[in-house]
């Protein structure tokens, strides 16, 4: 069986769900269990015709003026980013896991816009929550699990920019510093 490739992904998006709102931008690192950077991926979209930006979520990227125009440069056509997407996971010598803070968002557009515009998603209908990993590792309860409840060596000296292929990196050793500490059976 083929090892299994960490996928840390991050998005930018301009509301909070995909289809009347755009994905922005995403952002992979592909990662071995023991850390080692594969290489990454990433991506500026253009916007979904007829979808439209949240105004919450747009009156926050009026805080973030350097993230919202790194999303907004050399931007392609969403079924152009997403078939080469999958192009580039299955050159990765193992099996793709997606895996996100938190995933439930992440993976949400993710999985939408390849089902939309590659018809299937070579992650299945699966991704690893590293919010739910940290609650187990810890032994507390999920909404206890933050990272400022997280040990600090979890956390690599990485920015957090809100630039997503960033944000896949930096989440991405956090994830890997967490498999260390996994139990084995």
């Amino acid at each position: 069986m083929a090892d299994e490739i960490y996928i840390s992904t991050d998005i930018e998006t301009d509301g909070p769900i995909p289809g009347p709102h755009s994905m922005l931008s995403f952002g992979s690192a592909a990662y071995t269990r023991e850390k080692r950077l594969l290489g990454t991926f990433e991506a500026n979209l253009e916007l979904l015709p007829g979808a439209s930006g949240d105004a919450k979520t747009m009156a926050w990227w009026a805080t973030q003026p350097e993230a919202w125009a790194a999303a907004r440069e050399r931007l392609q056509e969403p079924a152009v980013a997403m078939a080469k997407y999958v192009e580039w996971l299955a050159g990765l010598p193992g099996k793709p896991v997606f895996v996100a803070y938190p995933a439930g968002f992440d993976f949400m557009f993710v999985y939408w816009y390849l089902v939309k515009f590659t018809g299937g998603s070579p992650f299945s209908f699966s991704a690893l929550d590293m919010k739910t990993f940290a609650m187990v590792l810890l032994g507390g309860e999920y909404r206890e699990a933050s990272k400022r409840n997280m040990p600090r060596h979890w956390f690599d000296e990485l920015p957090h920019t809100h630039k997503a292929l960033d944000d896949a990196i930096e989440q991405g050793a956090l994830f890997c510093n967490m498999l260390k500490e996994r139990p084995r059976r």
